[in-house]
C-alpha cells in the first residue's frame, strides 16, 4: 500500500534471504500443498448435506471448504505468475509492482485476485476459528462466539488491507516490469558506521 519503492524493497528483502529457495520450499511451498492436497482430499471424501440440515455451522463448514479450493487456485496461479513466469524478481525486484501491474491490468484476472483474495482471507480467518474451537483451546458457547467475533474482525481486516493493495496498483501509474526498474525502484540499505573505540 506505500507503493512501487517500498513493494521492491520488500521484495529485495525477501529475495536477499541466505539459501532463499531453500526457505520457500520449507516454509512456504511444502505446508501449502499438503494443507491444500489435504484439505482437496478431504473436501472429496465429504458428503455435503446443507439442504438437510440448513444450520449456520453448516453453511460456514460447507463455504470453508470452498474458499480453500478458490484459495488453493489462487494461491498456485499467484506464485506461478509473480516468481516462476516472466522476470526473475529476486535477480530484479525493482520490476515486481509493475509485473503485477500487468495482471491485474487485465480485468478477468483483476476480479480472480478480488475473490481469489477474499476467499484466502475467509478461509484463514474461519480456520483459525474453527482450529480454537475444534481443539478445544475455547471451552464454552460463549467463548466460541467471542473468539467467532474476533475472527470476523481479523477477516474484515485483512481483506481491507488485501483490496487497499489491489486498489494502489491499480490507481498508481504503470511500473516497468523488466531489469530497468531496478535502479529506479530499490533503495540500498543504509550504510553501516565503522565501530570506534568511544
Amino acid at each position: 500500500m506505500n507503493g512501487p519503492e517500498a513493494y521492491a524493497n520488500q521484495v529485495k528483502f525477501l529475495g536477499s534471504l541466505p539459501l532463499v529457495v531453500a526457505v520457500e520450499a520449507i516454509f512456504i511451498w511444502i505446508p501449502i500443498l499438503f494443507h491444500g492436497g489435504y484439505g482437496v482430499y478431504i473436501w472429496l471424501r465429504g458428503q455435503s448435506n446443507v439442504t438437510d440440515y440448513p444450520w449456520v455451522g453448516n453453511w460456514m463448514y460447507s463455504l470453508q471448504r470452498y474458499t480453500g479450493l478458490i484459495a488453493f487456485a489462487y494461491i498456485g496461479w499467484h506464485v506461478y505468475h509473480t516468481r516462476f513466469a516472466g522476470i526473475d524478481l529476486h535477480a530484479h525486484p525493482g520490476a515486481s509492482f509493475g509485473k503485477v501491474q500487468l495482471e491485474l491490468a487485465i480485468t478477468w484476472q483483476f476480479l480472480f485476485y478480488v475473490v481469489g483474495l477474499l476467499a484466502a482471507c475467509w478461509h484463514f480467518a474461519y480456520g483459525i476459528y474453527l482450529f480454537a474451537s475444534k481443539w478445544g483451546f475455547v471451552p464454552g458457547e460463549r467463548a466460541r462466539k467471542r473468539v467467532l467475533a474476533a475472527c470476523t474482525v481479523f477477516f474484515l481486516l485483512i481483506s481491507g488491507v488485501g483490496l487497499g493493495s489491489l486498489a494502489k496498483f491499480r490507481r498508481t501509474p504503470r511500473q516497468p516490469a523488466d531489469a530497468s526498474a531496478d535502479t529506479l525502484r530499490t533503495t540500498p540499505a543504509p550504510p553501516t558506521k565503522p565501530l570506534t573505540g568511544r
